[in-house]
């Protein structure tokens, strides 16, 4: 708890320097931000050391708060924006946490070899519609892995849309998690796709 409250006032005090987060009331942070990327963990995709990318990171949601509850997963938190990574540089370090902190557009990891088919796990919050978000991260999970899309409650109409580009990449839907945000009445959905060939 001490390191989420530590995370909470770094983001609070980097947030008037650069634009992290537009959620500053620290009820919210703790519940929009903390809570909300812990619902990755209740999916029961994540395994004690995976490999997990969280590509479009931000300020380091949800990744940052997964690797505090479950220190053996080995994290890479991508972004395009540099100051971002130098925020999650900074981040990493005053939390005593190990991760790789890499600044690279996303249609561009997926095609380094650096990144291809690597990871166990690739997440992303809050980032691009499901079509966009596919081809994004499915190209980073190994064959076995899984891709968890962390969506609003109603995803129907825009993984139809999406369906096409996940076969393409070589994803299946494997099914739909709906979760309430804890300290919330704030229910959402976590799309999980397959990675099969």
């Amino acid at each position: 708890m001490d390191k989420f409250d530590l995370y909470l006032n770094l983001l609070l005090e980097w947030n008037k320097k650069m634009n992290l987060t537009a959620i500053t009331e620290p009820a919210d942070i703790r519940a929009k931000h903390f809570a909300d990327s812990l619902t990755c963990l209740d999916t029961g995709y994540i395994k004690d050391g995976d490999s997990l990318v969280d590509v479009g990171t931000g300020a380091g949601f949800p990744g940052v708060p997964i690797k505090l509850v479950n220190d053996s997963i080995k994290l890479t938190l991508i972004d395009s924006l540099n100051k971002r990574i130098t925020f999650l540089k900074n981040l990493c370090a005053q939390l005593e946490i190990e991760a790789d902190c890499i600044h690279i557009r996303a249609e561009d990891a997926g095609k380094s070899k650096l990144y291809k088919e690597r990871f166990d796990i690739s997440v992303s919050r809050a980032v691009a519609n499901m079509s966009v978000l596919s081809a994004y991260n499915l190209p980073l999970v190994k064959v076995g892995g899984y891709f968890l899309a962390m969506k609003g409650k109603n995803i129907d109409e825009e993984l139809e849309a999406a369906k096409p580009v996940i076969k393409k990449s070589g994803g299946k839907i494997r099914e739909i998690q709906l979760h309430q945000i804890a300290m919330t009445d704030i229910v959402h959905s976590i799309v999980i796709i397959e990675k099969v060939q």
